[in-house]
């Protein structure tokens, strides 16, 4: 008798929540389902829509032609890898380096095809969709006016790697590791983290080591080339050079822009670049207190040609993408379809491109990606303003994939 009554009770209760999760199921049978991580194939219907809107692209930049020197280099790269190689796993879906290569030279066969006869990127490859959806944000080259020597018009310098940086590769100690570097200096017998934002900028820790690149005339424009990681030195003389990343601290990344709204300095709203930049610019004795909330660092090489990316590779204005390449493979191909911020206008517009996986960037996790907005004052604003919930259909070649499918059935 005395577990009768809970049994009852029990039994009442699971007939009460039944009924509660089926009405709840009716009245939310049209909410979306939670999305699962994976690759996802794209039906017919779908796919003649995402290519519809592909090629009705009205942008002078969108020719297929100007992606020609892009999938080169991913091909160039692509070859280095072990055709059989796992590229990556994501969700249930496996991808080789040798898929990705044959796709990119599919892709390059058609190119001047594709203006003309558009389905053949239906007939040629698979599309397959990333789940979840893709957080889009954009970088650019900053422009900086900037001296090769010293001089006191431009008093903060630019740093090439240091000689006492060390870097070690964790994954040669345990697999878990896999990827991961330890990045300092020795200090006597001692292991000791690199040396942080505020030692650098303003204890002058690197000070006559000769390890300057080059000198600019403001501070914040360090900070935000360091962000952007690469950008484009404007000489006296009226040359151009670039400046490119080389290396970094290896001191965590802090996001500025979230310091500033957590102590309500402004707005989550509208929060960009430039009104972080006109921020600092009104309030200079800030400037020093909060740059140093962000102990990273970067380190430049300067070189007469520019920007690259994590392969090595020039990058394309507003084809290439910084991806986390655990999700996307460097030498992948995609097609985007985002809307864009407008200057003057809350109206955003709609943008659907093939984008070429490139580079990586620290803060770039998941599915996020970052779009190379080029340089210029038009590369600027977007880059500072671009933050859009977007979508990404990578194709894989059909001649690979029933390829791979024999080769499983033997």
């Amino acid at each position: 008798m005395g577990f009768y009554m809970p049994l009852k009770r029990s039994a009442l209760l699971f007939f009460v929540l039944l009924v509660f999760f089926l009405f709840a199921g009716c009245a939310t049978k049209d909410l979306q389902p939670i999305a699962v991580k994976g690759f996802y194939e794209v039906d017919k219907k779908q796919l003649n829509s995402i290519l519809s809107r592909l090629n009705s692209q009205e942008d002078g930049e969108n020719s297929w032609i100007n992606l020609e020197k892009g999938i080169k280099e991913n091909i160039k790269y692509l070859s280095r890898k072990p055709a059989d190689g796992v590229a990556v796993k994501y969700g249930n879906m496996e991808i080789t380096w040798g898929m990705l290569a044959r796709t990119n030279s599919e892709l390059l066969e058609i190119l001047p095809e594709l203006e003309i006869s558009p389905e053949l990127l239906r007939d040629k490859f698979a599309w397959f969709a990333l789940s979840p959806r893709t957080l889009l944000t954009g970088y650019y080259e900053p422009n900086l006016e900037a001296s090769l020597t010293p001089d006191p018009a431009y008093p903060y310098p630019l740093y090439r790697v240091p000689g006492d940086l060390k870097i070690l590769d964790l994954g040669k100690f345990h697999y878990r590791w896999k990827g991961q570097q330890l990045i300092y200096k020795m200090e006597g017998d001692s292991v000791v983290p690199y040396d942080d934002r505020k030692s650098i900028d303003f204890e002058g820790s690197l000070q006559n080591k000769g390890l300057e690149v080059a000198w600019v005339r403001d501070l914040v424009d360090v900070f935000i080339l360091q962000i952007q990681g690469s950008g484009r030195l404007l000489l006296a003389d009226g040359s151009v050079k670039h400046i490119l990343y080389a290396g970094k601290n290896g001191q965590k990344y802090v996001s500025l822009g979230k310091v500033l709204i957590n102590r309500g300095l402004m707005a989550k709203e509208g929060m960009s670049m430039q009104g972080i930049r006109s921020f600092l610019k009104g309030n200079p004795e800030l400037i020093e207190e909060l740059l140093i909330t962000n102990p990273s660092y970067v380190f430049f090489r300067v070189d007469d040609v520019g920007p690259f990316g994590a392969m090595n590779a020039p990058l394309t204005s507003m084809a290439s993408v910084a991806v986390d390449s655990r999700v996307l493979p460097l030498g992948s191909l995609a097609i985007l379809t985002t809307k864009l911020p407008q200057e003057g206008t809350d109206k955003k517009k709609p943008f659907t491109k093939m984008v070429m996986a490139q580079d990586r960037g620290g803060a770039i996790k998941g599915t996020r990606v970052d779009l190379f907005c080029g340089s210029g004052p038009d590369a600027e604003f977007l880059a500072g303003h671009l933050k859009s919930w977007s979508h990404l259909y990578l194709p894989i070649s059909r001649e690979s994939l029933n390829r791979q499918t024999e080769e499983s059935e033997q």
